[in-house]
C-alpha cells in the first residue's frame, strides 16, 4: 500500500511536468507602447487694423491680408475705423485686441503718434507687432519703452517725387502748382508732400504757391481746391497725395469748367485709373497696397513664432499715366 506521503510526491512530480516548456518554440511577443497622435497646432490669431474701408486702398490692402490668412493658415481679423480720421476709434480697436489676446496685430496707423500708448499695452501684453503704410513715430516708439517696430511700406517721398516730376514734362514757361496734403501727423503724408514739392521746384519755370491738407478726404478736397482757384485762379499744376483728394479736385474743376489743370494723384485706385483713361489726370502711384497687407500678416506670423524679421521691408512703386496703361 502506498503511503499518502508518497501519494502527494507522485502528484507534485506530475504537476512539475505539467509546467515544464512544450515540444513547440516558444515565442514572447514584446508589449506595445501605446499610440500618440500629436494635437494639430492652434492656429495663430492675428488681427489688421486699418484706418478705413472707405477708401479703395484698405479694400485691396484686405484682399492681400486675406490671401496670406488662407496661404499662411493663420486666422484673421480685420478691424476699421469709419475714417482716415477716427483716430480715438483707432486706438479703441487696439485696446480691444490686447483684450482679446491676439498673438500679433497689424496695423495702419491713422496718426504716427497718438496709435503708440495703445500698442504699448499690446507690447507689454506680448502681442506682437507689424506696422504698415504710415510709419510710426520710431523715436515716440523709443520713448514708449518699445522695440523697434518692423516696417512695411513703399518710399512715399520717391513715390511722390515720381508723380510730382511727371507733372513737371514740358513746363517752360512760369506755372503755378498747388499741393493736397494728407493728415499732416502721418509721416506717409509729410513724405509724399516733400517728394512732391521737390519735384516741382527743381523746375525753376514753376512756383509752388500753396500746399494744404484736405486730410485724405474727396469732400474735403473738393472744398480745399475750390478756396485753393480762389485765392490763386491761375494753377495749372496739382499733386494729391492719395487718388481719394485727386478725385474730389477733379470734380471741383469739372463743376468750375477748368479743363487745363494737370492733377496727379497716388495709390492707383481703380477710380484714378479710369480718370487718366478719361484724360482728367495724368498719374497716380501704385504702391501695391495688397501686397502691404499680404507681407504684414506674413511678417507676424514669423514673429509670432518667435523668428527675426527685417526692420524695414520696402514694397516698390510704380508710376501709372496713360503711357502705360494696357
Amino acid at each position: 500500500m502506498i503511503s499518502l506521503r508518497l501519494f502527494s510526491s507522485f502528484l507534485f512530480s506530475l504537476g512539475l511536468l505539467g509546467c515544464g516548456p512544450s515540444d513547440g518554440p516558444h515565442v514572447t511577443t514584446p508589449a506595445q507602447p501605446s499610440e500618440t497622435v500629436a494635437a494639430p497646432a492652434a492656429k495663430k490669431e492675428i488681427a489688421l487694423v486699418m484706418k478705413t474701408l472707405t477708401n479703395p486702398f484698405f479694400v485691396e490692402m484686405e484682399k492681400g491680408a486675406r490671401r496670406a490668412e488662407k496661404d499662411l493658415g493663420v486666422n484673421l481679423t480685420v478691424k476699421t475705423a469709419a475714417q482716415e480720421t477716427s483716430i480715438e476709434q483707432q486706438i479703441q480697436l487696439v485696446e480691444d485686441l490686447v483684450a482679446a489676446k491676439v498673438h500679433a496685430i497689424v496695423i495702419a496707423p491713422g496718426d504716427s503718434q497718438r496709435l503708440i500708448p495703445a500698442l504699448k499695452k499690446a507690447h507689454d501684453a506680448g502681442i506682437k507687432i507689424v506696422n504698415i503704410d504710415n510709419r510710426l513715430d520710431p523715436q515716440a516708439v523709443q520713448q514708449a519703452g518699445m522695440l523697434p517696430v518692423p516696417f512695411i511700406s513703399v518710399d512715399n517721398e520717391a513715390g511722390a517725387y515720381k508723380a510730382g516730376k511727371f507733372l513737371t514734362v514740358g513746363i517752360t514757361s512760369s506755372t503755378q502748382a498747388a499741393i493736397l496734403e494728407g493728415i499732416r501727423s502721418a509721416d506717409n503724408a509729410q513724405q509724399r508732400a516733400r517728394g512732391a514739392r521737390r519735384a516741382l521746384e527743381e523746375n525753376p519755370k514753376i512756383k509752388v504757391v500753396a500746399s494744404e491738407t484736405a486730410n485724405w478726404k474727396i469732400d474735403e478736397a473738393y472744398e480745399v481746391t475750390k478756396q485753393l482757384f480762389g485765392k490763386y485762379p491761375n494753377i495749372k499744376l496739382l499733386f494729391a497725395a492719395n487718388d481719394i483728394m485727386a478725385i474730389g479736385a477733379i470734380k471741383y474743376l469739372q463743376a468750375g469748367k477748368k479743363t487745363d489743370v494737370k492733377v496727379a494723384g497716388y495709390d492707383a485706385l481703380d477710380e484714378a485709373i479710369a480718370e487718366i483713361r478719361a484724360k482728367k489726370m495724368v498719374a497716380t502711384v501704385d504702391q501695391q497696397a495688397a501686397e502691404q497687407g499680404y507681407q504684414g500678416v506674413a511678417l507676424a506670423l514669423r514673429l509670432s513664432q518667435g523668428s527675426v524679421v527685417p526692420a524695414t521691408t520696402t514694397i516698390d512703386t510704380r508710376l501709372v499715366t496713360a503711357a502705360s496703361l494696357p
